[in-house]
């Protein structure tokens, strides 16, 4: 943290909805290039509200336009974006089967270059089916899932539905590092990967639970509302 200066802060000290100078929303139930079953909904409290201190995204068992579920996908693109820094999210996350959540980054020229191709970090995902198991991934235009060849790692870790963690994203010039509880879990080398490595531009944050899909896989219904509650998001540069 030497020589860093905070950049940005979200708290939710105030109640309602999230802050619209930073934050806008990803709308609609299209499967989101994963079969995904929810819809996603704007400025709904059902689905998105800041109470108690903490946001909270929840998925429901509520039928919108075609889809049994109804979520909220929170984004800072067009209101927030970095280009290397340190990010903290203290998280705690939503259990059940078919749950995904995630905090996750996408490049900010995503109309010009598209998806994989204008990068993706994934700074926590966990799935439901797999309780306690975090992924942490980047996906690119030569790695990513679609191809199978993705950038990822997975650990097991305790508790993560049950208490809150601190999830941490240091990307630089060089790497990009993610930590859990201040413990680095994995380290990606740009030196590795300089043949496909878009995380040098700046990449906007992103705040979901998706639900089933080719990753979530099959849902009980039963677990709904499940929601994904955060304490706090910083970023230092």
């Amino acid at each position: 943290m030497k020589d860093r200066v905070l950049v940005f802060e979200e708290n939710f000290e105030q109640d309602g909805l999230p802050n619209e100078n930073h934050w806008d929303y990803d709308v609609g139930g299209k499967g989101w290039g994963n079969r995904e079953v929810q819809y996603y909904t704007k400025a709904n409290p059902d689905n998105v509200i800041i109470k108690d201190g903490k946001l909270v995204i929840t998925a429901r068992a509520q039928e919108m336009k075609g889809s049994p579920i109804t979520s909220t996908r929170l984004v800072s693109r067009g209101k927030q974006h970095w280009l290397y820094g340190r990010f903290e999210i203290r998280a705690k996350l939503p259990a059940g089967q078919g749950t995904w959540p995630a905090v996750w980054m996408l490049g900010i020229d995503e109309e010009n270059h598209g998806w994989p191709h204008m990068g993706e970090i994934d700074i926590i995902e966990h799935v439901g089916r797999d309780q306690d198991t975090l992924h942490f991934s980047l996906h690119t235009g030569k790695y990513n899932h679609r191809d199978r060849t993705q950038i990822t790692h997975v650990v097991k870790y305790k508790g993560v539905s049950e208490e809150f963690h601190d999830y941490a994203l240091d990307w630089d010039e060089e790497k990009i590092a993610f930590e859990v509880d201040g413990v680095v879990q994995c380290v990606f080398y740009k030196k590795d990967y300089a043949d496909s490595w878009p995380f040098d531009k700046p990449h906007y944050l992103i705040l979901n639970v998706a639900m089933g899909g080719g990753f979530g896989g099959p849902i009980d219904y039963s677990c709904l509302p499940a929601t994904l509650e955060v304490e706090s998001i910083r970023v230092y540069q």
